[in-house]
């Protein structure tokens, strides 16, 4: 799937035809536009739909963004505020079916992996933020939390323009790569691409 590099007044790209096949959200399309989605209750099970994200390694070595979003506290922070571990960011929507498919796995994840990466979940909606503490509730994750990111500055940033777009940063903060469409988390696929990250001491 091609990059869209975009300027912050740009239009976020539609990209139909590559969000279906990687199971992602385009972030122009109208919500109720959105590919949908169920997801198993069981943690480890897999997705129901087919998540098979497009691996993007052209920013490798890249710094990460010094863009603010809120903490579950509503504090502001930036990415800055978590070096020392590999951090794994996460941006999905409450509207986005595929987003919300995948984050069962993002929690195992998160489960997993807790001595040895930070998982952040910043959420790109703009409207009903009310509405983001009580899914988490409703949903049950046990180590993901709430960031949000109303003014999306993260998702300029990034200028992928689909969801979810999940960014791996070593515990440096540069870039190690970037998956652009959902991703099954649990899966062997995602095990080997963090695995030499995961391991590694510096």
């Amino acid at each position: 799937m091609p990059i869209v590099h975009l300027s912050r007044r740009s239009l976020w790209p539609v990209v139909a035809l590559a969000a279906l096949a990687t199971g992602a959200c385009d972030r122009q399309s109208p919500a109720g536009e959105q590919p949908a989605g169920t997801e198993k209750t069981a943690e480890k099970s897999a997705p129901e739909v087919p998540l098979s994200g497009t691996l993007d390694i052209s920013q490798r070595g890249k710094a990460a963004p010094d863009v603010s979003f809120k903490d579950p506290l509503g504090k502001t922070v930036t990415l800055d505020a978590f070096r020392g571990k590999p951090v794994l960011v996460n941006l999905w929507a409450t509207w986005c079916g595929p987003c919300v498919v995948e984050m069962p796995t993002l929690d195992a994840l998160a489960e997993r992996e807790k001595d040895r990466l930070v998982v952040l979940t910043v959420s790109q909606d703009m409207q009903n933020l009310d509405k983001i503490p009580s899914f988490f509730a409703e949903k049950g994750f046990k180590n993901l939390q709430p960031y949000i990111d109303e003014e999306n500055n993260l998702g300029f940033s990034y200028q992928t323009g689909v969801m979810p777009t999940t960014v791996l940063y070593d515990a440096q903060g540069r870039e190690v790569w970037r998956m652009i469409g959902g991703m099954d988390w649990n899966g062997p696929r995602a095990s080997a691409l963090m695995e030499e990250t995961l391991a590694s001491k510096g």
